[in-house]
């Protein structure tokens, strides 16, 4: 556990703790929103080579359904309303947004750095969101609904590039 998170009776094995601190990846120091948004690259990657965009939806869907209850076991065992460690929010909004485009190293980099501003800035209703809706619930759909901004621009820049490929 990194210093100043607050202390869980979960064990670390626990499956919740594992699913809400990506496996250990929000404990890593510094920026753990953006180590969980890199560790869900290679994750789109694998998915997207194998099943597509759909595959990459349905795995972000599947992530924002297991996060929602794991978030929600974390939060009641550590009483702290939105910790800092879970990033299970992250890994999945960046699913989201990458589910947008095809696994091409230079789409899902802008798609990183898109999804990392949409989520520290939240544009509504991802600011609603994460001031009214509490628990679980809350910790999810704020990072959700920023990368439905995060997915659109991606999509945008995926067109930009198409057109400017195409006229040249």
């Amino acid at each position: 556990m990194t210093s100043g998170a607050p202390a869980t009776r979960l064990s670390s094995w626990h499956p919740a703790n594992l699913v809400a601190t990506g496996f250990g990846i929000g404990r890593l120091p510094r920026a753990p929103g953006t180590w969980g948004s890199l560790a869900a690259l290679p994750l789109a990657w694998v998915i997207w080579s194998r099943f597509g965009s759909a595959g990459v939806a349905v795995a972000a869907i599947a992530v924002f359904a297991a996060g929602w209850w794991a978030a929600h076991v974390y939060i009641r065992a550590t009483g702290a309303e939105d910790p800092p460690e879970i990033v299970i929010d992250e890994i999945g909004g960046q699913l989201l947004t990458l589910a947008v485009v095809p696994a091409e190293f230079l789409l899902y980099a802008a798609g990183l750095v898109l999804f990392r501003l949409a989520d520290i800035f939240k544009p509504w209703p991802a600011s609603w969101a994460e001031k009214r809706l509490k628990g679980g619930l809350g910790v999810m759909a704020d990072d959700f609904l920023a990368s439905l901004y995060s997915a659109i621009a991606l999509f945008l820049v995926f067109l930009l590039r198409q057109i400017v490929v195409d006229v040249s």
